[in-house]
């Protein structure tokens, strides 16, 4: 049984997801895919349904019935991939955001060097991120640094959505208590598994913006992760007591 399995979300992903999927099929490390498409108009799901003739046993593919947010996508492929006995669980976007060569190096992390969830982050040597105007650096770096003030944790790429889990973490983790859905995700899934001691280690990648399709960035992700850290760090203390 192959232990990785890499989970891709997509909404209108039709001019990324073919080259994504090559370039993690063509790694040394032999990786699995599972695709989470929110029914995408553009007719990605039927373009990963045409590859899976090519990468038998290799690539998976569920379609949900409507656009539902990331957090959800990702949680449905985690009860997926837990089903189906992977070891190692990771979280990467389609649009080459995520270098497919650095799943390896996230991979080895937990594998080899013992951390329970490896980020790849943007933020742990400098800035590491590429086409990106200086507002949206601002934004999501001080969105790190705020993190960190409200939560105590020490992760430095606390938004980041390049992630490897190992089982033991999303077996752990209340997934059916996990509420938030954009950017308030990754740094709840990351908060709970800091507050069960999980070791948590951050890999430096470089972050390089998509060229193609649109970003799925909005106020409404933006909004609910300054609120949601708060009500997040609130529910954490008062549960202690």
């Amino acid at each position: 049984m192959q232990d990785a399995i890499v989970i891709i979300p997509t909404y209108n992903e039709i001019e990324n997801i073919e080259a994504i999927l090559k370039a993690v099929f063509n790694l040394p490390k032999q990786f699995h895919v599972l695709v989470v498409d929110d029914n995408s108009p553009d007719g990605t799901a039927a373009k990963v349904k045409d590859l899976q003739q090519l990468y038998k046993d290799r690539l998976f593919l569920t379609v949900r019935k409507e656009k539902s947010g990331l957090g959800t996508a990702y949680i449905h492929g985690f009860y997926w991939s837990l089903e189906k006995e992977y070891q190692y669980i990771f979280e990467m976007d389609a649009d080459f955001s995520h270098n497919p060569n650095d799943l390896e190096k996230l991979y080895n992390a937990c594998h080899n060097n013992g951390a329970d969830i490896a980020i790849g982050s943007r933020y742990v040597k400098g800035v590491n991120v590429v086409n990106w105007p200086l507002g949206r650096i601002i934004l999501s770096y001080g969105a790190s640094f705020y993190v960190r003030l409200i939560t105590g944790m020490r992760i430095k790429d606390a938004t980041a959505g390049f992630v490897c889990y190992k089982r033991k973490v999303l077996e752990t983790l209340d997934l059916e208590d996990i509420r938030f859905v954009g950017y308030a995700f990754q740094i709840e899934m990351k908060f709970k598994a800091y507050l069960k001691r999980f070791k948590i280690v951050e890999v430096p990648v470089i972050f390089v913006d998509r060229t193609k399709g649109e970003s799925k960035l909005s106020s409404s992700i933006i909004s609910e992760a300054i609120f949601g850290v708060i009500t997040m760090k609130l529910k954490s203390i008062f549960n202690k007591k």
